[in-house]
């Protein structure tokens, strides 16, 4: 089992023959990681976290908690191949909500995260978008905290920066993926094969919000969101 592409391609890297099932990717077909999402012809199977409307809906949701939005940075990791659609969907999805995404800004290793913190504080944007990524994820208290010491506004794509402190989250439920991941090890187990076993899309998508964050930002979200919301943290 693998979670995100990176642990996938390693693991392809590693065994051609042994089944692999992913708990999570970007597009898997677009990174090379099945042939087709109906019929993945590999050793490869599971969950993806893609799909075409997400990025859309990630940032109607920060123009809807922030009405008075109009420029967004966008933070994400250039090493990480299967995030570049995920990028350009954002970009689109912001530039369809006549918001203007800049500045967009790399993180390929550690030592990136500090200048990159001093380019999008000197360009002074409204509000933060964060690509999921599982680089981005590992230091997301770095993240967190520049969010808050800035008081900038942030959508993020998993639920873990939320319970961290962060603002939003839009993003598939990571204990439903793993649930999944579970169903499909055990078919396999039983002799089913990964090349004719199709990969899943999600079909559900859980808003969290950060009340408590909201309330440090001085941000004020409205009643039509909250009641929207699958979960508030206060």
């Amino acid at each position: 089992m693998t979670t995100g592409t990176p642990g996938t391609r390693a693991a392809m890297q590693a065994t051609k023959t042994i089944p692999i099932v992913m708990t999570s990717s970007a597009d898997a077909v677009l990174a090379g990681l099945v042939a087709s999402l109906r019929r993945p012809g590999g050793n490869v199977t599971g969950l993806t976290i893609f799909a075409p409307e997400l990025e859309g809906k990630r940032m109607e949701l920060l123009k809807e908690a922030v009405p008075k939005l109009s420029r967004v940075a966008v933070l994400w990791n250039s090493a990480n191949p299967a995030v570049t659609p995920v990028l350009k969907q954002t970009q689109i999805a912001a530039e369809a909500l006549r918001l203007t995404p800049q500045p967009v800004v790399e993180v390929r290793r550690v030592d990136d995260f500090e200048p990159v913190f001093a380019t999008i504080a000197s360009a002074r944007p409204q509000a933060l978008v964060v690509i999921v990524d599982r680089l981005l994820l590992a230091h997301r208290r770095r993240i967190l905290d520049f969010a808050s010491n800035h008081r900038l506004p942030a959508m993020y794509g998993y639920r873990d920066y939320v319970d961290d402190g962060g603002l939003m989250s839009y993003a598939p439920s990571d204990v439903d993926l793993h649930r999944g991941a579970a169903v499909y090890v055990d078919k396999i187990l039983k002799g089913a094969r990964p090349a004719n076993h199709p990969v899943q899309q999600p079909a559900k998508f859980k808003l969290i919000i950060n009340l408590k964050t909201a309330k440090a930002l001085g941000l004020t979200i409205p009643q039509s969101l909250l009641l929207r919301a699958d979960e508030v943290i206060q």
